[in-house]
């Protein structure tokens, strides 16, 4: 245990640390959403709407191996955070070693067993005979070669919360900048297709992971692989605390799905086509809300660690504001641009472009609530809480999402499909309210101060 090493952290107060975490993690997040968007933006132009629905299909795969990096890369990294504010660094140091080594063999085993299965597994997905083909190429490259991005996501999170939050920037500068030379190469000028768009992906996230690496090499790093034993109650905890991470990547899987099987039944290829579009859109929201919450999540973890409450529910306080101020200005913004924002995807059939245009003006109501259940569910799983944070995230993205999406569309159509997250959502949100509400009253009957 080193009693002489001083933690950045400590020299900072609580809004300069949050907002030297905050810029480098929401500029990386646009980045990646920009290169999103470009993707979107080049596949809808070039192979058109259908190639566009076949992609959207087959992305729950793409979240699944994100899921798994995120489930033991953020449960982790933040059992590593708080042990770095307990002085603890020969555990820290463990439990990174440990965390990288488990992602890699179980995405490993994942997508090639998953490999054997892959045309049972596209149809399952939701894919039609039209969508089929092009659902099947970018599959095919993402279940062989996962899991290089599932490394490269997780040592991003190690890296941010060692203290280093640039070079988790830089790397996911490094990956949206290669993916979209990349995919303007495979698809324009070698003319690969969907699959030109799948290997992009790949061989970005190796460039990306490259960047990270140079971490190693900084007299800061505090992430050195070493030997350790299987510790059964050491990996309960990484699985138990990451847990939420998985569920809210997972719960997007969950997400497409619900979507593009009610949307199919309900409009048919153009139904699916639109949701596409507006997920588009929705994940560049997503990651920023992510960013946000990242943000916060290596401050709290440390904090918590370290037994320093009131910074702790600083720390709390500024990211839920920003997180709703973020809320109200991409409501504003999304009511007023909607039209614009579908039409820079390509030129498609009135259908796609109404219903999407509809869709999104619905949909972004959930934008008031959503940032703050990610803050809040990213305070509870770092502060070791895991009940709370699994809560917000099933309840968010699968309980209730699921029920309204079910339930709704009979008595709306497609309307019903699109109001299904806003008011999941805003339901969540009041849970939390009247938890946390519950808590601090608590709390304060045991002669406990909340700041």
């Amino acid at each position: 245990m080193n009693t002489n090493w001083t933690h950045p952290l400590e020299r900072q107060s609580v809004g300069k640390a949050f907002i030297s975490y905050l810029v480098p993690s929401i500029l990386g997040m646009l980045v990646i959403a920009f290169n999103f968007i470009i993707d979107g933006i080049m596949v809808g132009h070039k192979l058109g709407s259908t190639a566009l629905a076949g992609i959207g299909i087959a992305s729950p795969v793409y979240t699944l191996f994100v899921a798994m990096s995120l489930w033991i890369g953020m449960g982790g990294a933040t059992l590593y955070s708080n042990y770095m504010g307990q002085r603890d660094m020969t555990t820290a140091k463990q439990i990174f070693t440990k965390s990288i080594t488990i992602i890699l063999l179980i995405t490993m085993a994942i997508g090639f067993t998953a490999f054997t299965f892959k045309d049972q597994l596209v149809y399952a997905l939701g894919a039609n005979a039209e969508t089929f083909p092009y659902a099947a190429d970018y599959i095919n490259i993402m279940l062989l070669f996962g899991f290089v991005f599932t490394i490269e996501n997780a040592l991003t999170i190690f890296v941010r919360n060692d203290g280093d939050p640039n070079t988790s920037m830089y790397a996911q500068i490094t990956f949206a900048v290669a993916n979209i030379v990349l995919n303007y190469v495979t698809l324009y000028v070698l003319e690969w297709g969907v699959q030109g768009v799948a290997i992009g992906t790949i061989v970005s996230a190796s460039l990306a992971l490259l960047v990270l690496l140079s971490h190693f090499f900084k007299k800061s790093n505090n992430l050195v692989f070493t030997r350790f034993k299987w510790n059964t109650k050491l990996l309960g905890t990484i699985v138990l605390i990451g847990f939420p991470s998985f569920l809210a990547e997972l719960g997007m899987s969950v997400f497409s799905i619900s979507h593009n099987i009610s949307l199919d039944r309900i409009a048919g290829t153009d139904g699916v086509a639109s949701f596409t579009v507006l997920n588009y859109i929705h994940g560049v929201v997503l990651l920023a809300f992510l960013g946000l919450a990242s943000a916060a999540q290596p401050l709290v973890s440390y904090y918590h660690g370290a037994k320093q409450m009131t910074r702790e529910k600083q720390t709390i306080r500024i990211a839920s504001r920003t997180a709703l101020a973020c809320g109200v200005i991409l409501l504003l913004v999304v009511q007023w641009g909607a039209p614009y924002f579908v039409q820079i995807f390509g030129s498609f059939s009135e259908s796609v472009t109404s219903n999407a245009v509809y869709g999104l003006r619905i949909f972004t109501f959930a934008y008031l609530f959503m940032g703050i259940n990610f803050v809040m569910s990213t305070y509870f799983q770092s502060v070791g809480n895991a009940k709370m944070a699994i809560w917000i995230t099933a309840a968010r993205e699968m309980i209730i999402m699921i029920a309204f999406i079910a339930v709704l569309p009979s008595f709306w159509g497609v309307t019903g499909v699109w109001l299904a997250v806003p008011l999941s959502e805003m339901l969540v949100l009041v849970t939390i309210a009247v938890y946390y509400r519950k808590r601090t009253v608590s709390e304060r009957i045991h002669g406990l101060t909340i700041e």
